[in-house]
């Protein structure tokens, strides 16, 4: 290859390749990756060739006699990938053909990344000397480029680029640095009107943590191509996936969580795709729980659920395996992955590869979401919800377990403890009015 295609294949500059190949810089992520990730496609495609020796004539002086020690032949040199690429980088040829890429089983691509990254957890403890706090800060830090080289090698098999970011509506800018844009995610902020610490009672409440929120809200509709605006209802398809500008309908049920979150100013705003279908759900003959939303005009594109469904599972079941062996450390480096995926995909100094903000508020109104499904299954089992917040915290009165399951898989629910076991249980009294 010339230095021009494996400067193209890096994505770096042609003199940066020279420097490598010369010895003047050593390679950084992430164009150390790509090389790294191009020098063992190669070495796939064209492995060292092997000649067997010529049997000795006989009569060889030079032969070995039966007693002679035989030295083992060295093994063929080759150009070292940097340590941190080399334990997160399956390498796939990069010659394969699309239908060959294809081919590869999302069960052998999640084996695959589970064992990555159990290499990483076993590259970071060998550096820290077993102290398994440095290495849960190296992993911690770390986070963000390991799971860019996973979705990148996840992705192999994907239909839809990220790359080409397109240029993003006015509403996505921040005004400045301290203030938010204008889309609302709906984060829910909810106490029951009826209940109070400082009141006398005897009415236990249960803390429930739901795991892995962000990590089940990857599944979602996400826009895939630049966004349109249409006006109207125009924009409201579920083939596409964007934000819209709606105005909702009355929310009457003071013992419910507003599907909203925590609003103070009513009239018209901007919101998800997720919230807008949570509200159009909401809104139909299943529920009958409010009116269907105005909605105003909208920026939208053709969208799919599945666009981080590969990671999204290699990452579960990385932390489902590392849960059953009670390795703590991995399973905060798959939490970190995946929570530093997300909140760094919008505009952050810290991951220059995703730059798409509208992805970032659809995951997060969609862990609201999914919450808010989760406190209407109690409260239709006949649960009060006493409070909800943030992405997964839960608290109810009554029988939890005959509602959810306990655990610490993705789809079920436990206790969630503070600082002493005590807080994940404690008594309310009513409110007298």
């Amino acid at each position: 290859m010339t230095r021009g295609q494996v400067a193209e294949a890096c994505q770096v500059g042609r003199q940066t390749i020279a420097n490598w190949e010369e010895g003047k810089t050593i390679p950084q992520p992430p164009g150390a990756t790509a090389y790294a990730r191009l020098l063992d496609g190669l070495k796939e495609l064209h492995p060292t060739p092997t000649e067997p020796r010529p049997a000795p004539a006989a009569g060889d002086e030079t032969a070995p006699r039966p007693d002679d020690r035989v030295s083992p032949q060295p093994e063929p040199v080759t150009t070292p990938a940097p340590p941190h690429a080399a334990a997160l980088s399956p390498t796939p040829a990069p010659n394969r053909t699309r239908p060959q890429r294809r081919a590869r089983s999302s069960a052998h691509a999640q084996d695959a990344s589970t064992g990555l990254i159990t290499a990483s957890v076993h590259e970071e403890l060998e550096k820290a000397g077993g102290d398994v706090d440095a290495a849960q800060a190296a992993l911690i830090k770390r986070a963000i480029d390991d799971v860019m080289i996973l979705w990148r090698d996840l992705r192999a098999t994907g239909r839809y680029e990220y790359t080409a970011y397109p240029a993003l509506p006015e509403i996505f800018k921040k005004p400045s640095k301290k203030e938010p844009d204008q889309i609302w995610e709906a984060r829910p902020g909810f106490r029951h009107p009826d209940y109070s610490l400082r009141a006398h009672g005897d009415t236990l409440v249960t803390a429930l943590d739901a795991n892995a929120a962000y990590l089940s809200a990857m599944k979602c509709w996400l826009p895939i191509g630049k966004l349109e605006h249409s006006a109207g209802t125009d924009g409201v398809d579920p083939k596409r996936s964007g934000v819209h500008l709606i105005t909702p309908a009355p929310w009457n049920h003071r013992h419910l969580p507003n599907p909203l979150g925590d609003r103070d100013t009513e009239g018209a705003l901007w919101v998800t795709d997720a919230t807008l279908r949570l509200l159009l759900r909401l809104s139909g003959p299943k529920y009958g729980l409010t009116e269907q939303p105005t909605v105003h005009e909208s920026w939208t594109s053709h969208a799919t659920e599945n666009f981080l469904d590969a990671l999204r599972k290699a990452l579960t079941a990385a932390r489902a395996t590392a849960i059953a062996n009670d390795d703590t450390l991995t399973t905060e480096y798959v939490k970190a992955m995946y929570s530093k995926f997300i909140s760094t995909m919008g505009e952050s100094i810290h991951n220059r590869e995703i730059k798409r903000p509208d992805w970032m508020h659809i995951i997060h109104s969609q862990a609201y979401a999914n919450l808010w499904g989760k406190a209407y299954k109690a409260h239709q089992a006949g649960l009060e919800i006493v409070l909800m917040a943030g992405t997964d915290e839960l608290h109810v009165t009554g029988d939890w377990r005959q509602v959810f399951t306990e655990g610490r898989g993705v789809s079920e629910m436990k206790i969630k403890y503070g600082d002493s076991k005590a807080s994940g249980e404690y008594v309310v009294g009513r409110v007298t009015r």
